[in-house]
């Protein structure tokens, strides 16, 4: 069972909003996730937060094996600082 830390889509059409969640390399963009670690707003305005994410459990997905996907480590990065 190959895990990933990945992008799952919600939200209306031309108003995206992502999750960011542990899934199985084999389910679907949108399919069942393991655990959801945070959120992803790309058009946050305001005060709104862009990026939120719980640090602590994506390091532990990582300890057990989980790859990151390229959009999920820059937004783990931005959520560290």
């Amino acid at each position: 069972m190959a895990l990933k830390i990945r992008l799952q889509r919600y939200g209306a059409k031309h108003n995206p909003t992502y999750r960011v969640v542990v899934a199985e390399a084999s389910m679907r963009r949108d399919g069942r996730s393991v655990e959801v670690l945070g959120y992803y707003n790309p058009i946050a305005k305001g005060n709104t937060e862009k990026v939120k994410m719980n640090v602590e459990r994506a390091d532990y997905w990582l300890s057990q094996g989980a790859q990151l996907t390229d959009t999920a480590r820059h937004l783990l990065k931005v959520s560290r600082k």
